[in-house]
């Protein structure tokens, strides 16, 4: 019976040993889901749409009806003094004044009770309702803002992604460069032994190995750096490893031709929805200020219980009730509201042309971003070709001097060449990817 929790204890182990796994090696699409999850910058937008939920309850609140309990307990040491019209001290019969009449008397008691219920309702308020529209047009451009905040997080992790990317495929390249290098390099050796090679020979491979491989070491520490900074953008921890599971040809997918071709679509990117929001936001601030000379009504009701008394033996109950409407018209403010609503009418222009000038600027962007993946793509086709040439050369130079009809000194001409054949296959390669991924961004994807 025992060995049932163990089995169960090992394979929660081991469940726990591949999801580390699976949080060490990401591809693109993985560290763009991480960065979604566990970015910052995310969760302070989606706080911000909790504040802008909680701003309309607050708005609603004032269209709710408003009650309000009231207390208060007054004791008098001394009770108010009132003072008499002479007329009270004379006398009804003789009309002449009593000399004995006080015209200080006071009126109450010592203690008093209060007790009041007031409710009150808006039942009209034009400025109120297209406050709650705007409120609500508001949340809904917040949000907008988050999509806004997920397309950055985005960007941003593909922009750290790919330098990372193409460090690791040069690594690959040199690797293979330099298992070639040392081939070479014992094969030399061994003609010089045999006397077939002198040792410049062997000592001019010597040098290009030492110099691919310093050239290894520099990209490994490169790859500390980008590495940092993917993990930065992701939201990572930066004293875990990480390791990238994506490759240069896995992610150059060509283009289509409705990416090259199609008609611009404004509305794919965020900022753009974001922009049309606020003219709508406007609009109703228009609107808002103008229902400000409408008149506004109130209704009102309260109910009131009052104790009064010398001492808290004995004393009077009275109560009171009231209801009632209240007409609110505005006649005159001075010109305040004919000034606020030109000045919405001046933002509402102001945004307008916001908009105008961001359509500008996205047609410019995706025009360019379709030019500049065309010249990549052209460029990676030339650069296969050259490479390929270059491979060509190098396998026919190192067979002739292995063979002891080719000079060293050919071979390392092909040796560069191939190796700058290489180096500029490599970055044409990245260069149309960071081409495709800019033009998807430029397109809102």
């Amino acid at each position: 019976m025992k060995k049932i929790p163990i089995i169960i204890t090992l394979f929660l182990m081991i469940g726990n040993l591949k999801a580390q796994n699976n949080l060490t090696s990401f591809s693109l699409q993985e560290a763009l889901d991480y960065g979604m999850t566990n970015s910052p910058d995310l969760r302070d937008a989606q706080i911000n749409i909790a504040d802008a939920d909680e701003r309309i309850e607050e708005l609603k609140a004032i269209g709710l009806p408003q009650v309000n309990f009231s207390s208060s307990f007054n004791h008098f040491l001394k009770l108010p003094v009132t003072i008499l019209p002479e007329e009270f001290g004379l006398n009804p019969v003789t009309g002449m004044p009593d000399p004995n009449f006080n015209p200080e008397v006071q009126f109450g008691v010592k203690n008093q009770f209060d007790f009041g219920l007031e409710v009150s309702s808006l039942l009209f308020d034009g400025s109120y309702l297209y406050g709650l529209q705007a409120a609500r047009l508001y949340s809904r451009q917040v949000r907008e803002q988050l999509t806004q905040q997920k397309d950055v997080i985005r960007n941003n992790v593909r922009d750290a992604y790919l330098p990372a990317l193409i460090i690791v495929e040069n690594e690959v390249v040199l690797d293979k460069n330099i298992k070639n290098l040392e081939r070479l390099l014992f094969e030399t050796k061994e003609l010089y032994k045999a006397g077939f090679v002198e040792q410049l020979d062997v000592d001019r491979l010597e040098l290009s190995l030492a110099n691919i491989q310093v050239e290894k070491e520099s990209l490994e520490r490169q790859k500390d750096i980008v590495l940092n900074v993917l993990k930065f953008r992701m939201g990572y921890p930066q004293d875990q490893e990480i390791t990238l599971e994506d490759n240069l040809e896995s992610l150059l997918a060509p283009a289509s031709d409705a990416d090259l071709n199609a008609e611009i679509d404004y509305r794919l990117r965020s900022e753009y929805t974001i922009v049309e929001t606020a003219i709508e936001l406007n609009q109703l601030n228009v609107k808002r200020f103008k229902a400000g000379y409408w008149p506004q009504l109130v209704a009102f009701g309260g109910y009131g219980v009052t104790w009064q008394g010398d001492n808290f033996r004995d004393g009077n109950w009275a109560d009171n009730a009231v209801v009632g409407l209240q007409l609110n018209v505005p006649i005159f403010d001075g010109f305040e509201k004919r000034a606020k609503i030109q000045r919405a009418n001046l933002q509402l222009e102001s945004v307008k042309n916001r908009r105008v000038k961001l359509e500008e600027a996205i047609t410019l962007e995706i025009r360019n971003a379709r030019e500049t993946y065309r010249n990549a793509f052209d460029r990676v086709e030339s650069r296969k070709k050259n490479l390929a040439l270059a491979e060509k050369i190098y396998e026919t130079s190192r067979i002739k001097y292995k063979e002891g009809v080719g000079s060293s000194l050919e071979i390392s001409q092909a040796e560069q060449s191939l190796y700058e054949s290489q180096a500029n296959l490599l970055n044409a390669r990245y260069d149309l990817l960071v081409a495709k991924i800019n033009l998807d961004k430029a397109i809102g994807r």
